[in-house]
């Protein structure tokens, strides 16, 4: 059966904004089709999204993943399929629901290193979820891994964020390139963020793929991310959350 889902997976070098404007997306869902059921998903180690939406999350994926490693490493013998039925089922304790969408958080695994097992996971919760939903919006890691491990391998819409930096356009040129190769997409842009000198915002290219829209810096936000508000309380005016719009546009994702 093919899946019904959007799914939109923004991904980009750390430090540009990324997390904010998939919150920002969210909003914008959540206020454009009250009627439909979104899912916002928390699938970067560093755990931003949850405090940008304004959710308390109590439990993640990794925490279920690890107590039951820890059952059966405290001796209780069970078959694997009824750790993965378990599993499944707790997946479900593990969604908040919020007013307009549901959100669930991957978490940060407890060891250092490897993210293999928990990213592994994250694919499974991603495509036995996805059909429950109209619209799915993860916040992947920075960077390439989980492009690179398939764990996205189920997504419609890419964004790309980086701001003005030379560095931040070459990471989005490589996310593109593995992405190309690994996974299927349906449609891709870049938002181009954090932008402190519009006059030379058109000198960042990424080749192939169309710039959805340019957001200025915005000291509002700016002020509300630092008193640790979600997005949900920022003016209907803010440029990063119209820059987002606009770029949803273009993408015909509203």
């Amino acid at each position: 059966m093919e899946n019904k889902a959007k799914i939109i997976t923004v991904a980009g070098k750390g430090g540009v904004g990324k997390t904010s404007i998939c919150a920002c997306i969210v909003r914008t869902l959540v206020e454009k089709y009250p009627d439909k059921k979104i899912l916002a998903i928390d699938a970067d180690p560093a755990v931003g999204l949850s405090v940008a939406l304004g959710v308390d999350v109590k439990l993640t994926l990794d925490g279920i993943r690890m107590s039951i490693v820890d059952s059966v490493e405290n001796g209780e013998t069970r078959e694997a399929l009824e750790l993965l039925s378990e599993a499944r089922f707790r997946i479900f304790d593990a969604l908040v629901e919020m007013p307009g969408f549901a959100f669930l958080a991957i978490g940060r695994p407890e060891s250092s290193g490897c993210y293999c097992k928990v990213n592994s996971y994250l694919k499974e919760v991603i495509g036995m979820l996805a059909n429950s939903f109209d619209y799915v919006v993860i916040d992947g890691e920075a960077g390439i891994e989980q492009i690179q491990r398939r764990v996205m391998d189920q997504v419609t819409h890419l964004l790309l964020i980086t701001d003005q930096s030379k560095k931040g356009a070459q990471v989005v040129t490589t996310i593109k390139n593995v992405a190309d190769e690994l996974i299927h997409y349906d449609r891709i842009g870049v938002i181009l963020n954090r932008v402190t000198n519009p006059e030379l915002a058109s000198l960042t290219q990424v080749p192939g793929v169309e710039i959805l829209a340019t957001i200025p810096a915005d000291s509002q936000f700016a002020a509300n991310d630092i008193k640790g508000n979600s997005v949900m309380g920022l003016p209907a005016d803010s440029p990063m959350l119209t820059g987002v719009q606009d770029a949803l546009h273009k993408i015909e994702i509203i």
